[in-house]
Formats: structure tokens, sequence, C-alpha cells
């Protein structure tokens, strides 16, 4: 959607997965920052982090999860709404 030019939510889907280069894109984005397993589902390997100083504990703690859930610690980063409007098309 994004090379469509469609308007997306801040965040980081790519290939870096180093902690303290997920940790620069999360203070990029912004915070709340939602940190999501790529192989994700049913809200296993997702946590929600509000503040700077949580981020590489929370990050850890969604990378183990997603490990034992989905055999996968890949994760991706997305701006976290706090107040979404729901529009259909």
């Amino acid at each position: 959607m994004g090379n469509a030019k469609v308007p997306i939510i801040p965040g980081y889907h790519g290939d870096n997965q180093d902690p303290a280069f997920l940790h620069k894109k999360a203070q990029e984005i912004g915070y709340p920052v939602m940190i999501k397993a790529e192989m994700g589902g049913g809200g296993k390997g997702m946590k929600l982090c509000h503040w700077d100083e949580d981020f590489l504990s929370l990050l850890e703690s969604a990378k183990m999860e997603s490990l034992r859930s989905f055999s996968d610690d890949w994760m991706i980063l997305e701006r976290f709404v706090t107040k979404p409007k729901h529009i259909e098309v």
C-alpha cells in the first residue's frame, strides 16, 4: 500500500532486526508503538510500548513469545493509534 501512495500507519517492516536499530526506529515512529510478531496471530508476540525506557525489555518479551508460538522471532513496529476512526470503503 505504501508503494501505491496509500496513507498507512507509520512503522517499520524491514530486514534489520538488531534490537538497537529497532529501538531507534521506535523513537522515530513515536510512542506509543506496537511491537508485533511478523508471523503473529491472536495477539501472541504483540506488546504495546508507551515509554522509550521500556522498549528493549518489551521487544525481548515479544521475541521470546513469538519464538515459542511461531518458531520465528521477526518483529515489525507500528505506531499505536490511540483514537482510531473506522471508515468503510
